[in-house]
């Protein structure tokens, strides 16, 4: 009995050995940025040797060329393997082995060969400039607001599809950045990918939906002209909270994951950013003004968008990365659709429903009111009139056009 009790122990102590040698093979760096025709050592480290050769591969021949192609593991680590840029663009290196004793899930590093280093760092300005732009654009209209204190010319149906479309913006976001079932999803998907959400994208739409409460909670303390959500607007809203609830309740019958959640939730944002500015161009056609709808808003966010654009076909030239653009045109077609509305808001303003002029009579309008007007022009053969700047705060003009 004795015996059989010893041999137990030590055939325990000899598995539980052999399982901890399972050797991990990983790269302290995932990214590395290099010039045309650079070289660069990767370095593999583990926590011991194994007696076996992995090859090293790549994702997309023709950007880099590496040597050697194969690691003999029984050597000590590390291992050096050399990279060379042949051409511009995107690639993946990886090391692969079939043995169940090794364990190369992070065993990789993403490379990206550029013309210039110039170029980054004016897609880098470019980037931050854009952001800058964006997250600023949100406050001309809440002053615009607290100027006139009123809402009047700010569309309900845009505003409630706004904060919507944020709120679904920063759920992706957050649960990509910051759940560990959700990151661990994406990289059981994307096996040697990078998670694509940085910590300003959070922060972004973290403000941007905290900014839209705020404007919309103006509209509850401000005159806003008998205006509410239309029942169009109400109607999508009800389908857009149907399908989201549909989808919340699927990752609990586990009939999808979470991640495919949040890819519900970034299709639903996208739509909106399709549909959002559609309320809110027809309604200053209705209107025809643009009286309550903030045209520094459009500038910024306009100017955002072009720089958008340009950071994207910078980066395309510099990493000959025009697929990114032409093969999976979504980013590059929706930053286009947004500035197009920018340019409909900016005609509108300065061109079709800008700056206009009406007579009022003045007979029996008290002489300290007068002087708040501009006279008319000389020319004018009514003594009795003023000339009246649509948009200028005016005590008694209660309706604005």
């Amino acid at each position: 009995m004795a015996k059989i009790v010893y041999f137990c122990t030590l055939a325990s102590a000899f598995f539980g050995f052999s399982c901890s040698q399972v050797i991990k093979i990983y790269t302290e760096v995932r990214e590395v940025t290099l010039l045309e025709h650079e070289t660069y050592q990767v370095i593999f480290q583990a926590n011991h040797s194994y007696p076996g050769v992995a090859s090293i591969n790549s994702t997309n021949g023709g950007v880099v060329s590496v040597s050697p192609l194969f690691v003999n593991l029984s050597a000590p680590p590390p291992w050096n393997v050399t990279l060379k840029a042949d051409h511009r663009g995107h690639d993946t290196i990886f090391m692969n082995f079939s043995g169940q004793d090794v364990d190369v899930e992070h065993a990789f590093v993403v490379v990206t060969v550029e013309r210039s280093r110039e170029l980054e760092v004016v897609s880098n300005v470019v980037g931050w400039c854009y952001f800058v732009a964006w997250s600023i654009s949100f406050y001309p209209q809440i002053y615009e607001n607290w100027r006139r204190k009123s809402v009047v010319g700010l569309n309900f149906d845009f505003l409630a599809l706004n904060v919507i479309g944020f709120f679904l913006y920063s759920l992706f976001n957050c649960g990509l950045y910051w759940n560990d079932e959700v990151e661990h999803e994406y990289l059981h998907e994307n096996p040697r990918g990078l998670n694509p959400v940085l910590l300003n994208d959070v922060v972004f739409s973290l403000h941007a939906l905290l900014i839209t409460v705020v404007t919309i909670t103006q509209c509850f303390f401000y005159e806003r002209g008998g205006q509410r959500v239309s029942k169009i607007a109400s109607g999508i809203i009800a389908i857009i909270f149907l399908i989201f609830t549909i989808s919340l309740i699927l990752p609990f019958t586990k009939a999808i994951n979470w991640l495919y959640f949040l890819y519900i939730c970034s299709y639903i944002k996208l739509s909106i950013t399709l549909m959002k500015y559609v309320p809110q161009a027809f309604m200053n056609y209705k209107r025809k003004s643009t009286i309550g709808w903030s045209i520094g808003n459009v500038i910024l966010d306009f100017t955002g968008g072009m720089l958008s654009m340009m950071q994207m076909i910078i980066n395309a030239d510099n990493y000959d990365d025009w697929a990114s653009i032409i093969g999976d045109p979504t980013k590059f077609g929706l930053g286009l659709f947004s500035v197009c509305f920018d340019i409909v808001f900016l005609v509108q303003h300065y061109v079709l429903y800008g700056v206009r002029e009406t007579r009022v009579n003045i007979t029996n309008i008290p002489e300290d009111i007068k002087t708040r007007f501009t006279r008319a022009s000389s020319k004018s053969k009514d003594p009795h009139s003023i000339t009246v700047t649509h948009g200028s705060t005016v005590p008694l003009i209660k309706n604005e056009k």
